[in-house]
This record gives C-alpha cells, structure tokens and sequence, in this order.
C-alpha cells in the first residue's frame, strides 16, 4: 500500500488478523487531573504518566510487529491543517461545550497547538472575579479517557459507527473521531452517525466497549450503564436500510448496573478464537438476573425479537460454538471478582488465538495457559526473543499497574481498523 492511499475500513469479526489499528498512546491529558476531578473524569482513581506510558509502549511495540498502527493525535492533526474541517470541528466542539468563548483562541492557533488543546485541554483565563472564583480550572476539559480508543468509534464492515457517548465528558471524543473519518484522508469508509437522532422513548447513548462484531453477519451488544436500548434499535435500523437484503444477527445481553467494572460488555466476554471466548462466569454462564436478546433483521426489516437462554448458546445457534475460557480460572469467585476488576475479561485478539493481556491476572493466565495458550512477555516478543508466527495460540502480556486504574484492558485501548477474512 502506498503511504498516501487512504486504508479502506474492513473488520467483519473480532479475530481476523490484525492489518491496521489506531491507538492513542496517553499523554498529560491523563495527569490534568486531581483526585477531587477523578470522579467527573469517570476514573477511580489517578494515574501515573512515566509508568502508564512505559506500560502502553508495550502494546504499541508488540502491535507493530503484526499490523500498521495509526495515532489519534496524527489524524487529527491531517484534519486541523485543512481549513473548513478545522473551522466545523472548532465549531462544534465550541457549541457542545458551550464555549464560545474559546472559539477565536482555538482558532488562532497553530495545528500542532490545537491538537494539544483539543486532547489535553484548554485552561480557564482568570480575566474576571467570576473566572477566579468558578471552581472549573479548564474552559474546555481534558479528554482523560481517549486512550481507550474502542469506545468513541467502532469499525462495523467497512464502516464506522460514530458513537453518542453516555457521559458529557467525553463526548468530544465522538467529535473528534468522526472528523477523523470523514476529513482526515486517511480512510475509505463510510460512516454511521446517531448524534443526530431522536429516539421514540429513553435515552440514545452507546459506546464502542459494548459493540462485538462476532461475524460478518453477526453483531453482541450490552446493553447497559453506557449503551441504551434506544441506541440498539436505532444501530439496527441504520443496518436495515443500509443493508436490506439477507439476514442478520444482533445478540443483546443486558449487563448490570454495578460495579463499575461491568461498564461495557468487553468487561465480562470477548473473543480468543474461532471456538473460545473469554468469560467472566458468575455472569455470563450463570446469569439468571439479566436478559439475553435474539434480534433478527431481514429484507430490511426487524423480523423477529425472542428472549434467548444466554449469550453461549444463542451465538451456538448461530454456528459459533464457542467455549469459554473463565477470568480468573473457575474455582475462586473472590479471584474471578479481583481480576475481573483488573479487566481480566478484556482481551485483544490480533488473530485467531493470539491475543493481548495484562500480567497482573496471574489465575487467568493460568486459565489460558491450561486451554492452549503459550503465555509469552510483551518485552520478549519486542526484543524479538519470541515470535509470535511460532506459536498456534498465545497470550502476550504487558505489564499494568497503572493502565487499568482507567478502567480498561486490551481491547479498550485498541480500535482496528482492518482485518482479513476468517475461515469459520
């Protein structure tokens, strides 16, 4: 491919081999923080830079060895060097965050201080009592949480769809990600975007850590604290009238509320390979509390919605058997909750059983290890000391002591952008 051909958007599962991916490596944003702030930036807590960037240099240098990897703030700054897109991104960031005030600094600066501004935000000018006295230090807040690339935007097909975020404090993301798409040159696709639609009832909110493309046919959604019913139906009729003939699949599985930890259905299930998934048990093979819908759409048309006995057996159904690998091996529910916390379900596959993991979920490395997975260091696969072409099935693990303190793993911090086909 030659450097300025723009990539063309094909993910039809979530276990192809990897071809290209957009990270965003963490910067100051995520230090522009107080403890008192961590709570409004949807943390639980706050990060260390130096040790954050060490952990994510891991995922970044294991990834390049299999696929291209694309920045955030390099698109984005391909976008701000055209006027008319720097002038409608500005302007819609300046009227959703009500500061038009802003609007003339933005504006004035140079591509590579806007791109700062954007992602690490912009402080407050102190020119009046009333600026002295708000507490609120920036006029437009950092993006603390862009280093988890897979909820802003998910690559469905060879689309994206621009996610409507469930809190305020990220919607610039969404903003920032659908310029990307349509104004950065760097990609053919198209787009689906549900900023702009009223629901029939409830609130229209999804975010990308809940949207699993299981198969070209087939997509797993949770429906949650981040992904409202609302949004599900209005996903599926965007599919109806983009793509109205033959059939396909939306499987739903209700998540619940609380903890925290289950914020997006990546949280509890993702998928390894062709035949295994990974598991957080108490929820997803013994859930009687929280509902799993079958919603199929033909000719067009939703054609049928029927409750279903669980997440395993509906994709069974669908000729996807796959067995689950459970978070925390499948004896301790203390060690299964621990790690679950620590994004132990969140898995990154690269290809078909290969996949990306932290260190730190030591009984589910154990679980992996004892279904086929050779467990190999990010530092040995970068020093070049393992290959990952030798192995049928592994695990690489990069170091997390402070990366999971945001509140996600692997697959969070990883938007692919394009696959290759798997053989089913």
């Amino acid at each position: 491919m030659k450097k300025n051909t723009p990539l063309k958007i094909d993910v039809q599962s979530e276990i192809g081999v990897l071809d290209a991916v957009l990270l965003h490596t963490p910067g100051p944003e995520v230090e522009n923080m107080t403890p008192r702030m961590a709570q409004r930036a949807l943390y639980s807590d706050i990060l260390n830079l130096s040790i954050a960037q060490k952990e994510y240099e891991q995922i970044e240098g294991v990834l390049s060895k299999v696929a291209r990897i694309y920045q955030v703030r390099d698109l984005l700054a391909r976008v701000l060097d055209k006027p008319a897109c720097r002038q409608e991104l500005v302007t819609k960031i300046c009227i959703a965050e009500q500061a038009g005030s802003c609007y003339d600094t933005l504006m004035a600066m140079s591509t590579p201080q806007l791109v700062k501004a954007l992602i690490e935000g912009l402080p407050a000018r102190i020119d009046t009592l009333t600026a002295f006295l708000n507490e609120d230090y920036y006029s437009l807040f950092p993006l603390y949480n862009f280093y988890f690339t897979r909820d802003s935007s998910v690559t469905i097909g060879n689309n994206a769809l621009i996610c409507r975020m469930a809190n305020q404090v990220r919607a610039r993301e969404a903003m920032i990600m659908d310029a990307i798409y349509r104004g950065s040159g760097a990609f053919e696709c198209g787009t689906i975007d549900l900023q702009n639609i009223v629901p029939v009832s409830g609130k229209l909110f999804i975010e990308g850590g809940d949207v699993l493309v299981a198969r070209d046919d087939t997509l797993v959604i949770g429906n949650g604290m981040r992904t409202s019913a609302a949004a599900i139906d209005a996903l599926a009729q965007q599919f109806c009238e983009r793509c109205p003939e033959g059939k396909k699949h939306i499987l739903v599985q209700q998540l619940p509320s609380s903890p925290e930890s289950f914020i997006h259905l990546d949280m509890v299930f993702t998928m390894l390979d062709r035949d295994q998934c990974m598991v957080f048990e108490p929820l997803i093979l013994h859930n009687r509390a929280y509902k799993t819908v079958h919603i199929t759409l033909e000719d067009g048309r939703v054609s049928r919605i029927r409750g279903v006995s669980g997440l395993l057996p509906a994709l069974r159904s669908l000729g996807m058997d796959l067995e689950p690998v459970c978070c925390g091996g499948s004896t301790d529910s203390w060690v299964q909750e621990r790690e679950q916390w620590h994004s132990g379900s969140n898995l990154f596959a690269f290809a078909p059983g290969k996949v990306l993991c932290y260190a730190r979920n030591e009984a589910t490395l154990q679980e992996l290890s004892r279904h086929g997975f050779e467990i190999l260091a990010a530092r040995d696969v970068m020093a070049g000391k393992k290959k990952i072409e030798d192995y049928a099935k592994c695990a690489v693990t990069i170091q997390g002591s402070e990366l999971p303190r945001g509140g996600g793993g692997a697959r969070c911090m990883t938007m692919p952008l394009s696959r290759k086909a798997v053989e089913w």
